[in-house]
């Protein structure tokens, strides 16, 4: 089945919002187009498409899914993006906040003989750089380690970040200079009545303050609760 790469970035982004969720549930149109920055129309139009190579699976006023085929593609897209920032990570010397939008441009070109050998390059890694699980070479849906959004703790609490949203180059570059990386250990100092987030990081001298917006994408694991 040949797909155009907005076909794959569309099947990409439903993925996403579901594994963002719980799963299973429906994605509204709304919700695609803020994910990849167009129109209502223009997203009702793809999915039409999609739906017609039995990718998507629709219910009026409620959404979409993607169907067995069409969770497939997004996965083998998936696998590519991530791969592809791994090894221009460990590699290519890019820090981790540009490799989002390379592999962007990357992952619908390569051929599954040129992901074998980063993969092998790599040793098969089961993250990327953000800490964001990779699917394996069968494509099976990957497990995403336990974690919940640092917003949702409390002062006096310390975390480890297991998993850092990639999508804004900017805060990726302002949370690396503080530390805040998948691994990295943060005592949360404050949490303001507004949602403002401060932490610091393990070795690190001077604190981070995040909004809550930020905070959200910022995933981690307790390791003390608040006393």
């Amino acid at each position: 089945m040949m797909l155009s790469a907005v076909m794959e970035d569309y099947l990409k982004a439903i993925y996403t919002l579901q594994a963002e969720g719980d799963g299973g549930q429906r994605i509204r149109t709304s919700e695609i187009a803020e994910h990849v920055g167009v129109t209502s129309p223009t997203v009702t139009s793809m999915l039409d498409k999609l739906e017609e190579r039995d990718l998507v699976d629709r219910e009026k006023y409620k959404g979409v899914t993607l169907t067995t085929d069409g969770e497939r593609v997004a996965l083998e897209v998936i696998r590519h993006h991530r791969l592809l920032e791994a090894y221009l990570t460990e590699h290519l010397d890019y820090s981790w906040e540009e490799v989002h939008d390379e592999a962007d441009r990357l992952e619908h070109h390569i051929s599954e003989e040129f992901e074998a050998r980063v993969a092998a390059a790599l040793a098969d890694p089961t993250v990327d750089p953000h800490g964001a699980p990779i699917p394996n070479a069968d494509l099976e849906p990957p497990e995403r380690r336990p974690a919940t959004a640092l917003s949702e703790f409390e002062e006096g609490s310390v975390v480890r970040v297991e998993e850092v949203s990639d999508h804004d180059p900017a805060v990726l570059e302002y949370l690396s200079e503080h530390g805040v990386d998948p691994g990295t250990e943060l005592a949360i100092e404050e949490v303001a009545p507004f949602g403002m987030v401060t932490a610091r990081a393990e070795g690190h001298d001077e604190s981070v303050s995040l909004p809550e917006e930020v905070a959200r994408h910022v995933r981690v694991t307790a390791l003390a609760e608040a006393t």
